[in-house]
Parts: structure tokens; C-alpha cells; sequence
């Protein structure tokens, strides 16, 4: 009698394989992001001794080309395949990657020239990452069945972390000697790997989402963008989950451009030597919060439908405790243990980071009428704005404040406090944010989707 399942149930999506392709996605474009926001970075600031401002206004114009976000994802709706604009993305990226390193190392001969060349290569950095990120995100929303969609969060977004950590050790490893060359030829191959494994990854797999993906929206046709984008905003809970997300993204995101430097500033380390060691302990943090989250917050949430909302807050406050710890290290220096006070950091960030998507893929499908691609669009848009403008306000914060305080010391404690007050409100917004109207939306979707 019990034999047979429904056919909805029969053909539930991506199972755990097509999961970890998607996954395949986020690592490439976490280790192509990585050499951008990490190695270059840290080539400005202390090989080329330029202002922190200048690297951290680079990495905020990717960001603001991302605010296209919402169109990009809105395409992908429309048209009948998002795996080109996965594949597509992520070859402009890498495009833009190597541009962006060939751009750093001629700013030593000519500021101008690499300047404007580094302008255009990370603009190019922001059309790759929104168009295949955004893309990858809806295909995932879309093909991973409700009740797999925060395990798929997290396993996607851990997988993401791993390609960061381990490219940044190998990346780390192999410039070591440091020389121009070495980063040259580092980069192309880190392109090349990176563009081919998505390519192999995604290959034949969007054959998997679409049978569900129809059993789950209709064949009724996207709505036009104004009319999705009014109807996302709309809803409270959209609305509520829009700010959470920019708020709590500039906290997680003004420590990204100092840490590097910060180790090399105030530890004396060498470029190779700073990027494996935030690469090891701070991503290694977070890709063991990640896995405590993505397990612990998929039991909270079989119990009780508001179950991620005690996760996103513990990560945002064991954050705050993380910041405040390298305010301490800020002026204690070496004697301090720097790489433990990394991993507390990266596991706060962790557990935020994958309940707080969790929470993201549950509202993704609420819409009466709109995807999961032009819904991602405008929380990734949120998620771009944030990031470039907590990037910015961290480095130019840093800045500002060695040039009015006597020490860097006291520069980077006070930027870390002011982190570290800023995921303190990121936890008093969860509250909301992830409860209440957003989980009654979450809840209404589920009903639609049991009962159509």
C-alpha cells in the first residue's frame, strides 16, 4: 500500500550529489574572490606601501557592480537555463582575477595605469561574481526540496569556505619565495583550475532541478522585475530580513581587508606567512562553525520551525567576542595567541553565516508569484552593499585611525571594538528578523507546497 511515493516526492530535486556540484561553485568562486580580497590586498597595503583605502575602495566597486544582483537573477528566471550564467560568471571572474593581478604589480612602475586597469578588472570581479553566485544560489533554491534546504545551505556554503582555506594555504605555500612572477603564474593557474572544475561540475546537472523546480512554482511565467521586486518589498518579513542582512554583513565584512594587515603590521609577518595563517584559523574557524551549524541548526529546526534564530545569534555574538579579543591582541602583540583568537572569530562567523542562510533559503520560495532567482538578487544586492561598504568603512576607519593615534595598536582596537558593537546589534535584529513574520512566511509556503 506504502510502497509507492507520490511523484512529487519521487522526483524531490538535487539530492546530496547535486548538492555538492552546486557546492563545486561557491569553492571556485570563494578561491577566486580569495586572491582578490586577501593576497592583493595585502600586495598594496604592505609590499607597495599604499594607503588601505585604496585596495578597500577596489573590492567596494566590486561590490557595487553587484547591485545588479536582482536583474541578473531575474534573467535567470526568465530564461530557460541558469547554468550559462553559472558557467559564464565564473569565467569572467577569473578573467577579472588575473587583470586585477597583472593591474597590482604594475601599479610599482605606474600608480595611474594600474590604478585604471585594477578598476576595470574588478568591476569585472563583480559582474562574475553576482551573475554565476546569483545564478548558483537560485538553481539551489530551486532544485533542493524544503526540507533539505538548510542542510543544502550549509553543505554549499562550507564547501565554499573550504576552497577559500585551501586555496589560501596553497596559494600561501606557493609564493613563498614572494616575486611577481611567482604571483603571475600562481594566478593564471588558480584561473584556469577554478574555471574547468565549474564547467565539470555543472554539466548536466540543471536536468536534475527542473522537474521540481515545475512541480513546485507552475509553468506560470516569472513576472515582470518591477512587479517582483514591489512584491518582495512588500513583505515585513522581506523587509526585516533585507536590513538584518545589511547590517549584520557590515559587521562580518570590516574585518576582511585589516586582517591581513593587521598580521603584518602588528605579528611581522611576511605576505606567504599572513595569508596561510588567516587562511588556516580564521576560515578554518568558520568552515568548523559552518559544520556545527549546518548539523546542530538542521536538529533545532526539526523540533521547532524557529529553530536556526538561537544559531544566527550566538554566531553574531561569539563574533562580537572574537573582535574584542583582537582589540586585546591589537596591543598586547606576538606575546598574544593570535591564531586561537582567528579560529574564535571564524567559528562566530560560521554559525551566523550558515543559519543566517538557512533562514535566507526558507524565505527564498514565499513569493505568491516571484523565483528564487530575483528574491536572492535583491538579499544578494543587500549582502553587496553591506560588504562593500563595511570593507571600505574598516579600511578607511584603519586609516584614519593611524593617522590620529599614536600606534597601529590603537588604530586596530579601536575598528575592532566598533565590529564588534556592530554584530552586537546584528544579534538584537536577528531576534526578529529570523522569528514572527518571517517564520510565518516560511510556514505558508510550506502549506502551499504540501497542498497544491
Amino acid at each position: 500500500m506504502h510502497g509507492r511515493l507520490p511523484e512529487a516526492q519521487a522526483r524531490a530535486g538535487f539530492g546530496w550529489l547535486g548538492i555538492a556540484r552546486i557546492g563545486m561553485v561557491q569553492a571556485a568562486i570563494g578561491a577566486l574572490v580569495m586572491l582578490a580580497t586577501t593576497v592583493l590586498n595585502r600586495i598594496m597595503v604592505v609590499e607597495l606601501s599604499l594607503a588601505a583605502a585604496i585596495p578597500a575602495g577596489l573590492v567596494a566597486w566590486h561590490y557595487g557592480v553587484q547591485l545588479a544582483r536582482p536583474l541578473w537573477g531575474h534573467g535567470s528566471d526568465k530564461g530557460a537555463r541558469r547554468t550559462p550564467w553559472i558557467v559564464g560568471g565564473l569565467a569572467v571572474l577569473a578573467a577579472g582575477g588575473l587583470l586585477a593581478t597583472w593591474a597590482t604589480l604594475l601599479m610599482e612602475a605606474s600608480f595611474a595605469l594600474g590604478f585604471a586597469l585594477a578598476v576595470f578588472a574588478y568591476a569585472l570581479i563583480g559582474v562574475g561574481v553576482g551573475a554565476g553566485g546569483t545564478s548558483a544560489l537560485a538553481l539551489l533554491a530551486s532544485g533542493v526540496a524544503p526540507q533539505r534546504r538548510a542542510a543544502a545551505a550549509a553543505l554549499t556554503w562550507i564547501m565554499m569556505v573550504g576552497g577559500i582555506v585551501a586555496s589560501a594555504i596553497i596559494v600561501g605555500s606557493l609564493l613563498k619565495p614572494y616575486s611577481p612572477e611567482r604571483l603571475m603564474e600562481v594566478a593564471g593557474g588558480l584561473a584556469a583550475v577554478m574555471v574547468a572544475l565549474v564547467a565539470a561540475a555543472t554539466f548536466r546537472l540543471e536536468r536534475q532541478a527542473g522537474s521540481f523546480r515545475d512541480e513546485a512554482t507552475g509553468d506560470a511565467p516569472a513576472p515582470d522585475f518591477k512587479a517582483a521586486i514591489r512584491e518582495i518589498w512588500a513583505e515585513a518579513a522581506a523587509r526585516r530580513f533585507t536590513i538584518f542582512i545589511f547590517v549584520s554583513m557590515i559587521a562580518f565584512s570590516m574585518q576582511d581587508l585589516i586582517l591581513e594587515p593587521f598580521a603584518g603590521l602588528i605579528f611581522g609577518m611576511a605576505p606567504g606567512e599572513s595569508t596561510k595563517t588567516v587562511g588556516q584559523f580564521h576560515q578554518g574557524g568558520i568552515l568548523i562553525g559552518m559544520i556545527l551549524a549546518g548539523i546542530g541548526g538542521s536538529a533545532f529546526t526539526a523540533k521547532r520551525p524557529d529553530g536556526l534564530r538561537p544559531w544566527v545569534v550566538g554566531g553574531c555574538l561569539a563574533s562580537g567576542l572574537g573582535l574584542g579579543g583582537l582589540g586585546l591582541a591589537a596591543v598586547s602583540g606576538p606575546p598574544w595567541p593570535l591564531e586561537a583568537n582567528l579560529m574564535l572569530l571564524g567559528l562566530g562567523n560560521g554559525v551566523f553565516a550558515v543559519s543566517a542562510i538557512g533562514a535566507m533559503m526558507g524565505l527564498a520560495g514565499a513569493g505568491e508569484t516571484t523565483r528564487e532567482g530575483v528574491r536572492m538578487g535583491v538579499w544578494g544586492a543587500s549582502q553587496a552593499i553591506a560588504f562593500g561598504l563595511g570593507g571600505l568603512l574598516g579600511a578607511v576607519g584603519l586609516d584614519i585611525a593611524r593617522t590620529l593615534l599614536a600606534t597601529d595598536g590603537a588604530a586596530f582596537r579601536m575598528i575592532f571594538a566598533i565590529e564588534a558593537a556592530a554584530f552586537l546589534l546584528s544579534a538584537l535584529l536577528a531576534v526578529k528578523a529570523t522569528g514572527g513574520a518571517a517564520l510565518r512566511a516560511g510556514l505558508a509556503q510550506r502549506e502551499r507546497e504540501q497542498f497544491a
